[in-house]
């Protein structure tokens, strides 16, 4: 019989049995994907010993030395990297009295304590080597005696492999897998549990491992912080096509106004993912609360509609703003929807023979009005009278007229004509949009309606000098008379 010193300096105190174990079915897995062989056995005998083995290249001596593994540390999907798991389990082992029993072609291997060669009175771990006397022997086979079984039950528990977790998912950074009804999201590093999550929406097997969870696994492999591997689960997330997948993080998305909604849809990528998911399957129209609170009348529109109101952060709101969904189409956010909405409106135009004599007397004094401020701007081809109007898009009221640049055309409420003050006041609002190009609430708006208002009031007072001059009577500027009651209501808010 030969011996060999384990040469154990520092030993993991805080290990326990099960810690021990999963060291050993960790090796055994390793052993499994590096040679491609069978799949590893773990079972318990008739005498109550305990056996975990692999049909790999065998253990030998060199195994029980305390270096990095290079074959391990260059290999994609291997659990072990650092080398030393083996013999601190073995250690573990030997002070918890757990009898240990490896056997392998290349021999069978037991720990004991003996002297330490050349110090006589200190005593160390080794390991006892006899020769194999099964020359056939395949693989690497450990015999637990003396051990719970709710230990091997415990280490057995942080695989995947023996999960109940199942894949729904994968791509080259991972693996979504579900949580069997269970509460909390167990995050696995190739397959061996280092982290939960009790928020999470799904447990992940991360398989593509960068220089940040390299960097934060520790000699243990478990507690793994939440910011080494959020990175990739996002990666694993928005690289997944599942349509299960997809469709889960959408309908979890759909509580972001309760505040109930899973901690991977609190990030904003996946957020973005969820609503083009949404966008493309659902009748829905994302709205921000500052826009709900805003426009009092969104929500009936929206319902109405035959859409699903959908409430999302104004900072998704800005990334998903003119975006395509996965499928190409446009996100409908609010802008769309009133764009969309106003893309389909069809007007109702009255023919001016078909207007009431109120109506069309009103009509008439177009020109008039045109006159009053240098005539109809080029720009106008048309001025037209419709029974419905579209919503405003900033109020999502009904608009008592319209501008259309793209159509050079204003378009007049038909109930307006019904009151001369209404109907010039809404048309020169109008024809104020014309001449500037420019939208409500802006600069150029309101400095050409100022224009506007200085122009026609300069041309009102100077025909009041005129009747004052000529002294004739008043009723024969009684149209001019009707506009000075018009310059107060010039600011109306209409579109």
């Amino acid at each position: 019989m030969k011996k060999f010193d384990l040469n154990i300096e520092q030993i993991l105190e805080n290990w326990e049995v099960h810690h021990a174990v999963r060291e050993i079915i960790a090796n055994a897995i390793d052993e499994q994907k590096l040679t491609n062989s069978a799949e590893i056995k773990i079972f318990k005998d008739d005498e109550g010993q305990w056996h975990i083995r692999d049909y790999g290249r065998g253990i030998n001596v060199e195994n029980f030395t305390q270096n990095e593994n290079e074959e391990k540390l260059k290999t994609e999907g291997i659990i072990g990297k650092f080398g030393i798991g083996l013999k601190d389990a073995l250690a573990t082992f030997d002070r918890n009295n757990i009898d240990i029993k490896i056997k392998s072609k290349n021999g069978e291997f037991t720990i004991g304590k003996s002297i330490k060669t050349g110090f006589d009175e200190l005593v160390t771990l080794h390991i006892y080597i006899n020769p194999n006397r099964e020359s056939s022997f395949i693989g690497t086979e450990f015999v637990l005696s003396n051990i719970n079984d709710y230990d091997i039950k415990k280490a057995k528990d942080v695989f995947l492999k023996f999960s109940k977790e199942n894949v729904i998912d994968s791509c080259s950074y991972g693996m979504i897998l579900d949580k069997n009804n269970d509460d909390v999201g167990r995050i696995f590093i190739n397959g061996l549990n280092v982290s939960e999550e009790e928020n999470f929406l799904f447990s992940y097997n991360i398989t593509n491992i960068n220089a940040s969870i390299r960097k934060a696994l520790n000699r243990e492999r478990t507690n793994l912080g939440r910011t080494a591997y959020s990175a990739t689960i996002k990666l694993i997330l928005l690289n997944c096509k599942s349509h299960g997948v997809v469709k889960s993080l959408a309908n979890d998305f759909k509580n972001y106004s309760y505040g109930t909604v899973h901690d991977e849809t609190k990030w904003i990528d996946v957020q973005e993912y969820a609503v083009k998911f949404l966008n493309h399957y659902e009748n829905a129209v994302f709205v921000t609360t500052d826009e709900i609170e805003s426009s009092p009348d969104l929500i009936d529109e929206i319902k109405s509609s035959g859409y699903e109101m959908i409430n999302i952060p104004s900072n998704l709101k800005e990334k998903v703003f003119n975006e395509s969904d996965h499928y190409g189409e446009i996100v409908r956010e609010l802008d769309k929807f009133k764009m969309d909405r106003m893309k389909n409106f069809e007007f109702n135009f009255v023919k001016v023979d078909n207007l009431k004599k109120i109506e069309k007397q009103n009509y008439y004094l177009i020109d008039n009005i045109l006159a009053l401020v240098g005539g109809k701007p080029a720009n106008v081809n048309e001025i037209l009278v419709s029974e419905t109007m579209q919503k405003d898009p900033f109020s999502f009221g009904p608009a008592a007229g319209l501008w259309e640049y793209d159509k050079n055309r204003i378009i007049i409420k038909r109930s307006l004509l019904g009151n001369t003050e209404d109907f010039v006041a809404v048309l020169l609002h109008e024809i104020a949009h014309a001449k500037s190009g420019a939208t409500d609430a802006t600069r150029d708006f309101e400095n050409e309606l100022t224009r506007m208002i200085g122009t026609i009031g300069f041309k009102v007072l100077d025909q009041q000098q005129l009747i004052i001059s000529n002294q004739k009577r008043e009723s024969d500027f009684s149209f001019i008379r009707r506009f000075l009651s018009l310059i107060r209501k010039f600011n109306i808010s209409f579109r």
